[in-house]
């Protein structure tokens, strides 16, 4: 499992002070699997992953850890 997605995840989303719903609206998911991505307790589809990417307008690699600067 990738440990950084959990990262990377949270802290994009709370330098915009957002919370899990309002990221999860955004993206077309749950709070619920927004907080389970951020434990580590589940990896995002390819869909969900490409949905967060765009949202922050970040790489895909770089959510995942194979990219240090978004």
């Amino acid at each position: 499992m990738n440990h950084e997605f959990p990262r990377r995840l949270r802290r994009l989303r709370e330098r915009r002070r957002m919370n899990r719903k309002a990221l999860g609206e955004c993206c077309g998911l749950s709070k619920n699997m927004i907080g389970k991505y951020e434990r580590g307790e589940k990896e995002p589809s390819i869909r969900a992953l490409v949905e967060i990417a765009d949202f922050f307008a970040v790489s895909a690699d770089y959510l995942l850890g194979r990219e240090k600067i978004f």
